[in-house]
């Protein structure tokens, strides 16, 4: 009996590992669509988002009958809690990819990111795909110090945000309002996705020693 707990318990690792090479590819496969104004590819990674929602739809039902059926305590039930939250932040992460998949498809057959701004975006998509990389890295290995990387990797996501910012409020801004509110959305789908990577990375540390990294 104990042995098929802790294969329960196993899944789950696996299953967040999953997410994050889902997630992993609906960020990459957006960008590429927003950059690339690809509609086939937009609405690839809008559909394939139900196989994030089902997995973490999987998590949720084995979390909750191993907190039915087996109590844990201690380090069991702190396992089942932060995959619970893990799960979370990465189905928020692949919903993030859509809503950025989501504005090339509505500025389609137009690209939404005009020649100033891409560059960042390109930035914007490769930190992404870094940080989700090493949170399935650290979830599969509870390497606390891996985890505690992302939060520099999180600072230059901030920096290329604060960057979008400066580009639609410059004098030399020619586009108009519309692409300005664009800009400043993807900006913020960006950002929020590599906060979500981050918090799961905290959940590693805190899996592993108990504690919150300050």
């Amino acid at each position: 009996m104990r042995d098929a707990y802790h294969e329960e318990l196993d899944s789950l690792t696996d299953k967040l590992v999953e997410m994050t090479r889902l997630v992993r590819s609906a960020i990459s496969r957006a960008t590429t669509a927003l950059l690339d104004s690809d509609l086939q590819l937009a609405e690839s990674v809008i559909s394939r988002d139900a196989e994030v929602n089902g997995i973490f739809e999987d998590v949720e039902t084995t979390i909750f009958e191993l907190m039915a059926r087996q109590q844990p305590v201690a380090v069991d039930l702190r396992m089942v809690i932060t995959a619970l939250r893990m799960g979370t932040d990465l189905e928020r992460m692949g919903d993030l990819a859509v809503h950025v998949a989501k504005v090339a498809r509505l500025r389609h057959p137009e690209s939404a990111i005009p020649a100033e701004a891409r560059s960042t975006i390109v930035e914007m998509g490769q930190i992404a795909e870094n940080l989700v990389t090493k949170a399935g890295s650290c979830i599969a290995s509870r390497d606390v110090e891996l985890a505690l990387e992302l939060d520099q990797d999180d600072d230059a996501m901030d920096r290329l945000h604060r960057k979008l910012f400066r580009t639609i409020l410059a004098k030399d801004w020619a586009h108009g309002v519309e692409p300005a509110i664009d800009i400043t959305l993807i900006g913020r789908y960006y950002e929020r996705y590599a906060d979500h990577a981050v918090r799961v990375a905290s959940g590693v540390v805190y899996l592993v020693t108990g504690s919150r990294p300050t």
